[in-house]
């Protein structure tokens, strides 16, 4: 399927300069368990973006990743990157049943899921859901989402 590189249109706004870190670098990311805050990121050139946003997502190639993103941020003003554990059996990795938290943030929006959709997503779309669900976020750009995923009756 190869989407590890791919931008959905919901960040079209800001993309295009890779100012904000795309979805699917921010799945590598946890993918790796390295917690790369806005100021590392700003911190990369765009040609540096670039390369993460195209970094490919197999075990050696998250391995290599990491190596790189440790020694990289090692240097940076605002200290090295913090380590997380590694995503292992996420909500988003799991593709039987939506999370409670994507269903909770649905119904605070209005919108229901149609039945069986939550399968149907990959698991970057389902990523993507997930961390626009989260409490404390404003949810803005879930209903765009769900729009783009083709999820919205």
């Amino acid at each position: 399927m190869g989407r590890h590189d791919h931008c959905f249109g919901f960040e079209a706004d800001f993309v295009d300069d890779l100012r904000c870190i795309p979805m699917a670098v921010r799945r590598k990311l946890d993918l790796v368990g390295v917690k790369l805050k806005l100021v590392h990121w700003s911190d990369l050139d765009e040609g540096e973006r670039q390369r993460l946003l195209d970094w490919p997502d197999d075990p050696e190639a998250l391995a290599a990743l990491d190596l790189w993103l440790v020694q990289r941020t090692a240097t940076m003003a605002a200290g090295a990157a913090g380590r997380l554990e590694p995503a292992c059996g996420a909500p988003w990795q799991q593709g039987d049943e939506p999370p409670e938290v994507l269903l909770a943030s649905c119904r605070q929006l209005g919108l229901t899921l149609p039945p069986h959709a939550w399968g149907q997503l990959d698991e970057l779309q389902r990523f993507a859901l997930v961390k626009l669900s989260h409490p404390g976020h404003e949810h803005r750009n879930l209903p765009l989402a769900l729009a783009e995923f083709a999820l919205l009756a």
